[in-house]
């Protein structure tokens, strides 16, 4: 198994000093001889989301919530991801939120559940469905909403290059899709300046 590992790794490597043979780049010079090593940290360091489960996660859930039957939302989470079509950075922020129907979650889980499906290589659309899906399938909520506004290096830095664009995208299921008005109360909650980035709707 750690030979299979050594030879990946060494495989690995060699694929990086390739493309940068390819560059046209001088990979003996002193600036380029540790690259190689770091771009594999870099890129494991990124994608660590593969080997997490954040449905694990959100299994740590309480069901004692004193009748509390209204929206939560944590709000401006941010998180790192990595465009799958060109391995360019997504940098943004997300908000989550759902109307629980007698099991809730610790914030933190929240923050984790996003950071985990944002390290692996992404596009934005399957990152927000994912993060609400995972909320829909363990709490099994009255409403689950997810906005997600990011920043991609292959549009911003690339290709069309339109430095100030940001994606937005959301989820919603449940009565925060079906009912206007509490997609509203959403939408309203999640435009707030909470200064710690936390809404209890009241």
């Amino acid at each position: 198994m750690q030979n299979d590992q050594e030879h990946s790794h060494a495989k690995a490597r060699q694929a990086v000093i390739d493309i940068l043979d390819y560059l046209g780049e001088d990979t003996s010079r002193q600036g380029l001889q540790e690259t190689p090593e770091r771009f594999l940290k870099s890129m494991v360091a990124q994608t660590v989301g593969y080997s997490q489960d954040p449905y694990r996660v959100l299994e740590k859930f309480f069901e004692e919530v004193a009748g509390y039957k209204n929206l939560i939302m944590l709000q401006n989470i941010h998180f790192e991801s990595m465009c799958e079509h060109h391995l360019a950075p997504i940098v943004g922020n997300a908000t989550v939120g759902y109307i629980p129907n007698g099991r809730v979650v610790g914030l933190s889980k929240l923050a984790r559940v996003v950071d985990i499906f944002a390290k692996r290589l992404q596009i934005q659309e399957r990152l927000t469905s994912q993060i609400g899906l995972a909320l829909d399938e363990v709490l099994l909520p009255k409403g689950v909403g997810v906005i997600i506004r990011a920043k991609h290096n292959c549009l911003c830095t690339r290709g069309a290059y339109k430095p100030n664009a940001n994606m937005t995208t959301t989820y919603f299921s449940g009565v925060l899709d079906t009912d206007s008005v509490k997609r509203g109360e959403f939408y309203t909650a999640a435009a707030l300046p909470w200064g710690n980035g936390v809404h209890h709707s009241q």
